[in-house]
């Protein structure tokens, strides 16, 4: 005869099983890779843009120290820099990321010179100072803390939300923490959209790696977005959500589209040099654009996000608007990997790429 306690124990399961379907989408977060547009004269030279990558439920303690949000806070955005006191990476909340000021209000709808200096003077002074006095404001040629704050003034940004768990993130603080915080940059072979697949392969294990083609073996921002636009496509509980930051008017000409490296030389002048010294050279690399240089990664009609209505990137709620749109975007051919094949797998499969400097 079975145990009184039988019905009694289904029925609590029932039960519990019915408050974890409404307790579990609070176990998830989310983060987005941001694809960022070129500016300005290194723009026009090397048009391939910037990565950086956003975590809603990641905040900076410091700007080299990570730490679990407290209730209001908006998350930090995460990137690989040059020239900040030889760290490897640097961590900035949202709104001064974006904006260089700390509260929303503080916002100008249009800038100039001036009031973009002055901001961003105040946020460096206030908040930036730990990174070491002696970090300069950049320039064309190398790059300061300026570049830290105030990315909107600078260029438009979209940014590719998609879902993690708290779990992950919990794991990628600690990872991040306890690693060495080096800088090992190189434009080629450790740049920003490098570190940017780096911190995807830690939540999409051996997902993102270097392509021979288009970008002939370098990561660039418009390659590792396509990427993510890809494996969205392929697993929908990604949830991939496109958004658009425009940039804010005034201060500079409105910044580029993204371009990898074979739309890069098609449509600029590199080619005609490249084409009197070695045609074959030029001609491969005509049909990589052809081929592969010319896939599209955003939806008719992203979202636009200003200053005021961040909260669809912000907020923990998946809106999922546009993640079909969006994929109906990337061509059905495959880019071309390096066979990058792992050597020891690590307790994660992320951690030895973000562990090991020299990729």
């Amino acid at each position: 005869m079975p145990s009184l306690r039988t019905p009694r124990t289904f029925a609590f399961a029932l039960v519990a099983l019915a408050l974890l379907s409404f307790i579990c989408p609070r176990c998830h977060a989310q983060a987005a890779l941001l694809m960022e547009e070129p500016y300005g004269f290194f723009g026009a030279i090397n048009p391939t843009g910037h990565n950086a990558v956003y975590f809603a439920r990641i905040c900076a303690d410091t700007p080299v120290q990570l730490r679990r949000c407290h209730e209001g806070e908006l998350g930090a955005v995460i990137a690989r820099y040059e020239g900040i006191a030889n760290y490897d990476w640097v961590a900035i909340p949202l709104i001064p990321y974006l904006y260089s000021v700390e509260n929303i209000s503080a916002i100008p709808a249009e800038v100039n010179r001036e009031t973009v200096t002055r901001a961003r003077d105040n946020y460096h002074e206030a908040h930036l100072l730990s990174l070491g006095m002696d970090v300069p404001g950049g320039n064309l040629v190398r790059g300061g803390w300026t570049q830290l704050i105030g990315a909107a003034y600078e260029r438009r940004i979209f940014a590719y939300r998609f879902e993690t768990t708290e779990e992950q993130d919990d794991a990628f603080i600690a990872l991040m923490n306890s690693a060495e915080n080096r800088s090992h940059f190189h434009l080629i072979f450790n740049n920003c959209a490098d570190f940017a697949r780096v911190i995807l392969n830690f939540y999409f294990p051996r997902t993102f790696r270097r392509s021979v083609f288009p970008d002939v073996g370098m990561t660039t921002p418009k390659q590792i977005t396509y990427k993510l636009v890809r494996y969205a496509r392929k697993h929908p509980e990604t949830q991939l959500t496109v958004f658009e930051i425009p940039q804010i008017p005034g201060y500079r000409h409105l910044s580029r589209s993204n371009k990898n490296v074979a739309e890069s030389i098609i449509t600029t002048g590199y080619a005609v040099p490249i084409a009197v010294l070695n045609p074959y050279l030029a001609g491969g690399i005509f049909v990589d654009y052809l081929v592969r240089g010319r896939y599209h990664l955003l939806p008719k009609h992203p979202e636009v996000l200003g200053p005021d209505n961040l909260e669809p990137l912000t907020s923990s709620t998946s809106t999922a608007q546009n993640p079909e749109s969006a994929s109906a975007q990337a061509p059905r051919a495959a880019v071309s990997d390096y066979s990058e094949m792992p050597t020891d797998a690590p307790a994660h499969p992320g951690l030895k790429e973000i562990t090991d400097v020299h990729e």
